[in-house]
């Protein structure tokens, strides 16, 4: 299985022969191409453009976060695999509303299934669970309406009642004085645990762009999140599926088990950012969860959350080509 390399120290990207290295004042590093799938960089780096010629040939996807650990941007080589055939289908996925909305109302139906999973998962293990039972009742109503929504925009909004009610339970299963949901903040986050959140969610959203790299399938081209001036929008659909069970499932395990603390974060003018420590510790567990295998009960086989993410691209690819409607994941534990 190919790794990801995450890189927070100041130094230099480089190539010589046929392999990378990074170097540091007081080091060189090696990195095994062959073996590796992506780079997160969150240091002060500097690439050459051999380096990016070679990371292209490699197929080597670069991420981008700036020094709070905001998402930049991404080197995303030319495409290796192309499909006009895929690419139109898509497109016309897109235009047409009707298809659009199908394929919105089932990311947002998989969306809301996870977080129902993880709500269920935690209900029993709490010694006060009706936080959790209003919550799962108020996400069922709400539920309903999707299927008279006639726009994604309508669907959006059924999606942002649900998720409110989903978020105002965090505190219940949380509980401690220092990570305290209140509501959901964003760029910058105003507390710790959106901080989390916050962080969470753009390392889910490039791990999908990653894996779309992998597949026949245009990262521009999005069905729930608007195709636009935005570079890409697909990653944000299929990282909804994942979300819930990835990132929030990890978010509640570190701070139920006290690895994560107040000294992990760093105040801002307005705002709170993880800092470097915080964001080293998430991602290393977050690295390890990815790694873990479940069982897939189509594939009869343990695969890992990575590959959970490409199998759903490929049964995306396989709706919008008409072999087969898209049916999104569904956790079970």
């Amino acid at each position: 299985m190919k790794k990801t390399l995450y890189i927070f120290q100041n130094g230099e990207l480089r190539r010589k022969d046929n392999s990378l290295y990074f170097e540091t004042e007081e080091r060189k590093r090696y990195i095994p191409v062959e073996n590796t799938n992506d780079i997160y960089i969150f240091g002060e780096v500097d690439v050459s453009k051999r380096f990016l010629e070679f990371a292209a040939q490699k197929e080597i996807i670069v991420h981008y976060f700036n020094h709070y650990g905001y998402y930049v941007g991404s080197f995303y080589p030319r495409e290796h695999l192309n499909s006009g055939h895929v690419v139109l289908k898509q497109a016309e996925h897109y235009i047409d509303p009707g298809k659009r909305l199908e394929l919105a109302r089932l990311f947002v139906q998989g969306s809301i299934r996870q977080m129902e999973r993880v709500l269920k998962y935690y209900r029993p293990r709490l010694s006060e669970p009706e936080k959790l039972e209003k919550a799962l009742q108020s996400i069922e109503q709400e539920a309903v309406k999707l299927d008279q929504a006639e726009t994604v925009e309508q669907l959006m909004a059924v999606e942002g009642h649900i998720r409110e009610a989903y978020y105002a339970s965090f505190d219940a299963i949380i509980r401690h004085p220092d990570f305290v949901f209140d509501k959901r903040t964003k760029r910058p986050p105003h507390n710790r645990l959106n901080a989390l959140i916050s962080f969470g969610n753009s390392i889910v959203y490039t791990m999908c762009l990653s894996e779309i790299y992998k597949t026949y399938l245009d990262p521009r081209i999005g069905f729930l999140h608007s195709t636009n001036f935005r570079r890409f929008s697909l990653n944000l659909d299929i990282a909804e599926i994942f979300k819930p069970i990835i990132v929030d499932r990890l978010i509640f395990a570190l701070v139920n088990k006290k690895m994560l603390s107040s000294k992990h974060f760093e105040k801002l003018t307005n705002g709170i950012v993880l800092n470097e420590e915080g964001r080293k510790l998430f991602v290393s567990e977050l690295e390890k969860k990815m790694q873990t295998t479940v069982q897939h009960r189509h594939l009869g086989k343990s695969v890992s959350y990575r590959r959970l993410i490409r199998l759903e691209l490929y049964k995306v690819q396989k709706h919008i080509l008409g072999e087969k409607t898209y049916e999104p994941y569904a956790a079970r534990w």
